[in-house]
Order: structure tokens, then sequence, then C-alpha cells
């Protein structure tokens, strides 16, 4: 599965197919802007099981902090690409959160 990922559109595409199967979420409201609570009506606890399959699916550690970094879709998906080497590093993160995630995902040097 994982193995099929090529860039970070798939990436995406995985991301969005995989919420709209396991929690049920409107795929119209999937898309880069929304923001996951508040577009997405779902809750921090629900976010940390996304991002703890996306994790296992993907190989890539997410350290803490993540959800003062990431409010949005394309934002999530972003840090998931640059993480498993798909991306660059987001311009978005602040740089104590980019040295988190290059401390456990060498892919990310």
């Amino acid at each position: 599965m994982a193995d099929d990922i090529k860039n970070w559109m798939h990436l995406f595409r995985w991301i969005v197919k995989h919420i709209r199967d396991e929690y049920g979420i409107e795929e119209s409201l999937l898309n880069r802007t929304a923001v996951l609570e508040a577009d997405l009506g779902i809750s921090e606890e629900t976010i940390e099981e996304i991002v703890e399959t996306v994790a296992r699916t993907f190989d890539i550690s997410f350290p803490q902090g993540l959800l003062n970094e990431v409010f949005k879709l394309e934002e999530l998906c972003l840090v998931s690409a640059w993480m498993h080497g798909l991306y660059k590093q987001p311009e978005f993160l602040g740089d104590a959160f980019v040295d988190a995630c290059r401390a456990v995902n060498p892919r990310t040097q």
C-alpha cells in the first residue's frame, strides 16, 4: 500500500480515502484547506488516531506537538510527505518542531 505512494499528492489522496472510509467524513469536505477539527468535525482524539495510522502505514514518527503545528488537512499531508521523503520541508513548521522531526525521521535530512 505505502509502496504505491510516489509523491505527496498520492499521499494526500491516501489520507483522504482513509478519513472518508474509516470515519465517514463526506469526501467533499476533505479538501486541502479543511481545518481538521473545525471543518471536518472530528475530535482531537480522532485526529490522533488518524496520525497514528499515517505514521504506522508510512513508517514515520510524528514528534510531540504535531497538533500545535498542523491545523489543516493539507498541512498534515505535507508534513507526512516530508517525513516520508516525498516533499521538501514545509515552510510553516517551527524550528524546534523541524529539529524534533529530523531527530526521529532520517528521510527528512
